[in-house]
């Protein structure tokens, strides 16, 4: 019998071990391993974040899902890997410290012959003085911070109601942010929403960003080709944003937050403050902080994961001038370099490198978007690690599949409303995620796979990925034909 342990229930390691358990005999065991009791559909979190949706229309809990399916839970934290095992354990295993109320604090050791790494950002709200819901600033990155940003608008628009002007700032809290597409989404929904409450002419709204311009959304731009004619996402941008009167300051790096005010640099090294009455700011990501050791205990770490915390795997992480970087740097098995038995996907894995032109500060401050690697990309890399295990069991080969983000296609669907006839949606779609240079000389994209349009269509299709996913991720009758 094998057993396969998978750290994290996102999108990510989620869909592996749907995959993972619909493809192995009842022999062999699908563990997960997630600090949280519930799935999350987090794309859908924006709503939540306006007042159109309830927490637990993005939710579920997984317990349900996991037992019906046939997989084990365990609602713990994952705090240490031992990849080669120890002098009491012969096997692999991961330490665990349990979340769930009825064992919480208890800390075990759980064995495995596949380990897959889908433990998702930890979201690194301290890297800015004053950011996040316990200080200055709301998020989105959670149903509960998403709920409190409802809160938070809600009260600011009665402000307007009354008279009273108010300023709202939107963007991201860090030089080497990523997500700006939630971001960008979350501005546009809460501009839609002034105009819904008749208070549009009250708010000042500003999106804040580490962009250099707008519409590099971590991708380093796009060039958009319809109709025979040609556009980039910086103009189809701007373009929004002048249509919905959103300032927008780039090329920032957010310092501090007090109450009310924002201090940040810009890449020519000059300081600046934003007042506001309601900000909401993403926080930069890190790794999960789990701490490698080896047979003989000592620390490994270093050799398992970056600083980040992001575990290595099948990549170039050569350091090299960005003129240097390539396509063929990027991973496509997501295993480590190490342990093959080890895999890490989605956010989990570190990026060889940045996607955007790396850019500093004359006070040597980054201001650079970080890689994206959520959604669809997440879907697709748990998946086609499950499936490599899978052969490895039950067919005995050495080889993996591949998924590398250089050969991938992504979809953004930034929708505001949720109703069927009321809303609109900025709908892009690139091809390949990482621009290959080589295949697709002067974007580094297909011409025909990368495009980008505004209307009610998108928006539709927004809602409808939120219904078909939730019933991915439940489990339901042929949720395995729901393309990731």
């Amino acid at each position: 019998m094998a057993r396969v342990v998978v750290l994290g229930a996102g999108i990510s390691g989620h869909t592996a071990a749907l995959h993972l358990r619909r493809k192995l005999g009842t022999d062999h065991e699908v563990l997960v391993v997630s600090p949280n009791s519930k799935w999350n559909w987090i794309p859908s979190n924006i709503w939540v974040g306006v007042g159109n949706m309830k927490a637990e229309d993005v939710v579920f809990p997984l317990a349900p899902v996991y037992k019906r399916t046939g997989i084990v839970f365990h609602q713990a934290l994952a705090t240490e890997l031992h990849p080669e095992g120890s002098a009491e354990l012969e096997k692999p295993y991961v330490t665990v410290r349990y979340t769930d109320p009825s064992r919480e604090g208890e800390v075990a050791n759980i064995t495995y012959d596949y380990l897959v790494n889908a433990t998702g950002p930890k979201l690194n709200f301290a890297a800015t003085p004053g950011l996040g819901p316990d200080a200055n600033t709301v998020s989105v990155c959670t149903p509960q911070h998403a709920v409190q940003a409802s809160e938070h608008l809600a009260r600011v628009i009665d402000k307007m109601k009354k008279g009273e002007r108010q300023k709202l700032v939107i963007g991201v809290g860090h030089g080497t942010c990523t997500c700006e597409g939630a971001a960008f989404e979350y501005t546009f929904n809460v501009e839609h929403e002034l105009r819904t409450a008749g208070v549009r002419d009250k708010a000042e709204v500003t999106y804040l960003t580490n962009e250099y311009e707008l519409g590099d959304f971590g991708v380093g731009g796009m060039v958009f080709h319809q109709g025979g004619e040609e556009t980039t996402s910086k103009l189809w941008t701007e373009s929004l944003f002048r249509e919905r009167e959103v300032k927008a300051v780039t090329q920032a790096h957010v310092e501090k937050i007090e109450p009310g005010v924002i201090y940040y640099e810009q890449l020519d090294g000059s300081k600046s403050t934003l007042d506001f009455d309601f900000a909401m700011l993403l926080p930069p990501f890190r790794g999960a902080d789990l701490a490698a050791f080896d047979r003989e205990g000592n620390d490994i770490s270093d050799q398992v994961f970056l600083p980040s915390g992001f575990m290595k795997v099948d990549a170039n992480y050569e350091a090299k001038p960005y003129e240097q970087w390539s396509a063929e740097d990027w991973p496509s098995t997501y295993e480590s370099g190490r342990y093959p038995n080890v895999f890490g996907v989605g956010i989990a894995f570190a990026p060889p490198h940045q996607i955007s032109v790396p850019r500093k500060s004359p006070n040597g401050t980054v201001i650079t978007p970080a890689p994206p690697r959520t959604g669809m990309p997440s879907g697709v890399m748990g998946k086609t690690v499950a499936l490599t295990i899978v052969d490895r069991i039950t067919k005995g080969v050495t080889s993996s599949r591949t998924a590398s983000m250089a050969d991938m296609g992504a979809a953004c669907v930034a929708s505001a409303g949720t109703g069927l006839r009321r809303g609109t949606a900025a709908s892009m779609t690139m091809y390949p995620v990482v621009p290959d240079y080589k295949r697709f000389p002067g974007s580094g994209r297909s011409n025909k796979d990368t495009f980008g349009e505004i209307g009610l269509a998108g928006h539709w299709i927004k809602y409808m990925l939120h219904v078909l996913f939730l019933y991915k991720a439940k489990a339901r009758p042929l949720w395995y034909l729901i393309p990731e």
